[in-house]
């Protein structure tokens, strides 16, 4: 044994007891102490695999195997569905028997008939999805001169990638599975730089060009047919305060985008605004208030109203 492999080399002993303080010492904070040995959370590495297998589920020819053929499809898509759900069906029972309803916990049996009911109904959503998720790659073809192919949309633009994370995110958090729902969103932000809430609501035909720092705060709304650039905004002007001081959760904060509106690169759309129909807000645009449709709001117009203001 060399010196660096022996654990004396590093004190392991001193290190390792002193992790295990803190951890006792966090979870004794939050009176957890009687936390079970096993995994108690979902896994981000099963939920990412599920991931893998839902995408290629739903574009069986463009996400799936390489060396899928067209004949095997419908086999690929429910081999690859049973195991992606039979993946998200053990992180959602994780999250639901480990949900704390004051200082208890689910029953076992009861966090798994409760997952498979709202992993069964998220099932069901799927070829609704898929349709959505057409429209989103016509969307970007329609919206990029620099695109060739439709294939090449869904094959190359982060976007894409991070609507389909959304979309699935999204459904999973309507049916309050909100840890899981959060853990898709931030396998897409992670590889996108997109960072979208799995809250948000977002309408047919989205297209998101480029991508890099798009945020989307949970309460967002958007319309149909809503074209966004990178670095584009729709955050929180401020956060309400509850008596203790905590901050208030769930709270409509974020902007309402109405349909057929573009955003140019570098917006920043914050509150609970409404930007109306049809409207364009350019470049770097700070806007903090509502904007009937057909609004045009550029840099220079939106400083000289705010100054009026």
């Amino acid at each position: 044994m060399t010196d660096t492999q022996d654990p004396k080399h590093w004190d392991l002993v001193t290190i390792v007891t002193g992790l295990a303080e803190a951890r006792e010492a966090w979870r004794k904070r939050r009176s957890r102490e009687q936390d079970r040995g096993d995994r108690e959370f979902p896994s981000v590495d099963r939920v990412a695999e599920a991931m893998r297998l839902l995408r290629g589920a739903l574009f069986p020819l463009r996400l799936g195997p390489s060396d899928l053929q067209r004949d095997g499809e419908d086999f690929y898509v429910g081999h690859a569905l049973d195991r992606a759900l039979n993946a998200l069906l053990e992180e959602a029972r994780l999250e639901l028997s480990n949900r704390r309803l004051g200082h208890s916990e689910r029953p076992p049996d009861q966090a798994r008939a409760e997952a498979r009911e709202r992993i069964t109904a998220f099932a069901h959503t799927l070829p609704n999805l898929r349709r959505l998720l057409d429209e989103d790659v016509e969307a970007a073809y329609a919206g990029d001169p620099a695109a060739r192919s439709m294939d090449e949309v869904l094959l190359c633009y982060p976007g894409i990638l991070a609507l389909i994370h959304h979309r699935i995110a999204h459904e999973l958090y309507r049916l309050d599975l909100p840890l899981l729902a959060r853990i898709i969103a931030e396998l897409a932000h992670s590889e996108t730089g997109i960072d979208i809430h799995p809250g948000a609501t977002i309408g047919h035909h989205f297209f998101i060009d480029h991508g890099t720092g798009v945020v989307i705060g949970e309460t967002a709304e958007i319309g149909d047919n809503v074209r966004l650039y990178q670095a584009v905004t729709l955050g929180a002007k401020r956060f309400e305060v509850q008596e203790d001081g905590a901050l208030a959760k769930g709270q409509p904060r974020h902007p309402i985008v109405e349909d057929d509106v573009v955003i140019y690169a570098g917006a920043t759309v914050l509150g609970r605004v409404t930007i109306g129909r049809g409207s364009t807000i350019g470049g770097n645009v700070w806007l903090t208030r509502s904007v009937p449709p057909g609004s045009q709001i550029t840099q220079a117009r939106s400083e000289q109203q705010d100054a009026a203001d």
